[in-house]
């Protein structure tokens, strides 16, 4: 069964489940005369009418409802331990892995194969009716849109279950799906833009690298299909290293602003599902929030990267092993940054 809460903020929450409301009780987000209403409900009634919640009162006194909005974002100054972030991602996923192995599983399987035939398609489409260059860099924009629509809301209940995992609640993989259910239109929107701002940054270096890179690598393709001599591979090859050397600086400026907005807005998907912040409350949230301390926030993901890459060299298999413990690592960050909790 879900519920409706009003906040103190007099605004409506939900549906949000009988978890959600114990937490929020423990919290002091709301409190025995908060008004709730049930999903069977025709109107709200007292929080002390429901008898499934009478236990949830014990030893906690009446106090003033928090609203349920920005207010309960932490906003005195932080300090990120960047290796206590990893070694707690790890014992984290060490205590709980089944639930954190298999919800990274859902994270990437799910989008790959609702986007597989999609993208085939919609590749082939624009580079029939656009000129190569301009097809790559509207196959990159077109793609992040496509991709919003499910890697937003599934994004949101990942990094739920993770918070959830971490602050002692009862979750399971299920709970990944739970931005289907809520706060579709906002995951969806912050996934939308947040992606769209990365492909307009990254979108001259696509054009460049369509224009320059790609007829070669196609070259190089059709003649592995036939015998080639040595020269003539020796001169595509010496080609596509003069076309990688002209791209590079262009490839350099682009991920100056791509990497800066990456990492203001690395948090975006988390508020709005964990603090029911809009799309653009939590995209100025965790800019704000994160500018405090760029450096700190940009180096724990490097080091999550690290710690992700280093898989890799585990046959390649060994990164899903070592991309839980990063993403645990980036909700403890997550944990110190928004909820002022330094444990």
């Amino acid at each position: 069964m879900t519920y409706t809460i009003i906040g103190g903020d007099g605004k409506e929450y939900g549906p949000i489940t009988a978890s959600d409301i114990r937490q929020w009780i423990i919290e002091g987000r709301i409190n025995a005369q908060s008004l709730v209403k049930a999903e069977s409900d025709a109107e709200f009634r007292l929080l002390e009418k429901f008898p499934e919640f009478a236990d949830a009162f014990a030893g906690h006194a009446p106090g003033t409802i928090a609203p349920l909005s920005s207010t309960t974002v932490a906003e005195d100054d932080y300090e990120l331990d960047l290796g206590g972030c990893i070694s707690r991602g790890y014992g984290l996923f060490k205590d709980h892995f089944g639930t954190l192995f298999l919800s990274v599983l859902v994270l990437f399987a799910v989008p790959i194969a609702a986007s597989a035939v999609v993208n085939v398609t919609l590749i082939a489409g624009l580079m029939k009716a656009f000129h190569a260059p301009i097809a790559s860099v509207l196959i990159g924009i077109l793609a992040v849109v496509l991709n919003a629509f499910i890697s937003g809301p599934l994004g949101g209940g990942f990094y739920l279950v993770y918070l959830k995992t971490i602050r002692g609640e009862t979750t399971g993989v299920g709970e990944i799906f739970t931005g289907f259910q809520k706060r579709y239109s906002q995951l969806f929107l912050g996934a939308l833009v947040v992606g769209l701002v990365g492909a307009l940054c990254m979108s001259p270096f696509s054009y460049v690298a369509a224009e320059k890179i790609n007829p070669i690598t196609e070259q190089l393709q059709h003649l592995q299909a036939q015998p080639a001599t040595p020269e003539e591979m020796g001169k595509l090859m010496s080609q596509m290293f003069s076309a990688y050397v002209s791209a590079l600086p262009i490839l350099l400026v682009c991920m100056i602003p791509m990497t800066y907005l990456t990492v203001c807005w690395q948090f975006t998907l988390a508020l709005i599902m964990d603090k029911q912040l809009g799309f653009g409350a939590a995209m100025r949230t965790s800019w704000k929030r994160v500018n405090q301390h760029w450096w700190q926030v940009f180096g724990l993901m490097i080091l999550v990267g690290l710690v992700s890459v280093a898989g890799v060299f585990a046959c390649g298999i060994g990164i899903l092993f070592t991309l839980p413990i990063g993403f645990a690592a980036m909700m403890f960050g997550y944990e110190t940054i928004f909820s002022g909790k330094k444990d």
